[in-house]
């Protein structure tokens, strides 16, 4: 991947998290993705350090999600829209 992508795909999970103690109103504990002093604005920083960002914030999500054991999102056929006609 190139470092643009990291960057976007930083920002997402940043968004996100941020999203998610907006809508749950509970913070997300992030110490090991703090530490690392990086944030996706940072775009002087190399390719690596928002790769390591991006996987660490990710992780700590993740395990927050696991940890409260929310209930799993179900899936009905029967609530999805129509197909869609898409072009080649």
């Amino acid at each position: 991947m190139q470092k643009a992508e990291f960057l976007h795909l930083h920002m997402l999970m940043f968004y996100i998290k941020m999203c998610f103690e907006g809508i749950t109103n509970d913070e997300i504990r992030t110490g090991r993705y703090n530490s690392l002093e990086i944030s996706p604005f940072h775009i002087h920083k190399d390719k690596n350090a928002h790769q390591d960002a991006l996987f660490t914030l990710a992780d700590e999500i993740v395990s927050y999600i696991y940890n409260r054991k929310l209930p799993a999102v179900t899936f009905s056929y029967e609530s999805a829209p129509p197909r869609v006609a898409a072009e080649q």
